[in-house]
């Protein structure tokens, strides 16, 4: 089977309050590494299907590590798109903020609820996600990159909270401080749009 390489986007992310130029060259780094081994793992499969009886086990344990690489990648490119075009509030007219608070008491209290999400032990990414099924917000932990992601959910909003994310900014026992800097510096626009995407 073949499969297309993936590509490394460019995001266009000017100076931010709260998080360094420097943390977020480095993450853009680890972003990059995401995209290489994400196309040196289908390449290895691709090789070693020549005989897959004889490589099942190292096959299959590529394909594991895939899921990884393929959502350090996907979960990379909402987190850096939300942070481009500069800090901007929920429109007017916002789509999101009335559905948000058709379900939540007020969007404060579902904000402050969802940086709850975000400051679980451990690392991984606290998302907001649109289950169309039943037509609600979800909250989802997502541990690494991967564990804990819900089939068929649409990503609204997510925030990286590896140590990566703010390590040259903040130590892990001030992470909260990173969490109000994100909120700080997000283009609620692109929110807003991802939402938009899902109806």
């Amino acid at each position: 089977m073949m499969i297309k390489k993936f590509e490394e986007k460019k995001f266009n992310i000017g100076p931010l309050k709260g998080i360094s130029v420097k943390n977020i060259e480095e993450h853009l780094k680890l972003y990059a590494g995401y995209v290489k081994h994400a196309n040196l793992i289908t390449e290895k499969i691709g090789g070693l299907m020549a005989d897959p009886e004889k490589n099942a086990y190292v096959i299959g344990e590529l394909g594991r590590r895939f899921g990884f690489e393929f959502n350090g990648i996907r979960n990379h490119e909402y987190y850096f798109k939300s942070l481009e075009g500069g800090a901007k509030i929920l429109p007017e007219d916002s789509k999101l903020k009335t559905a948000i608070e058709k379900q939540a008491t007020s969007f404060d209290s579902w904000l402050a609820g969802f940086k709850l999400l975000a400051m679980t032990r451990g690392v991984g990414w606290a998302v907001l996600g649109w289950d169309k099924k039943t037509e609600q917000f979800l909250h989802i932990w997502i541990d690494e990159q991967h564990l804990g992601q819900l089939n068929g959910m649409e990503w609204i909003l997510g925030i990286d909270m590896w140590e990566h994310a703010y390590v040259y900014d903040y130590p892990t026992s001030e992470k909260k401080k990173y969490v109000e800097a994100f909120f700080e510096n997000l283009n609620w626009e692109v929110i807003e749009e991802n939402f938009k995407n899902t109806q």
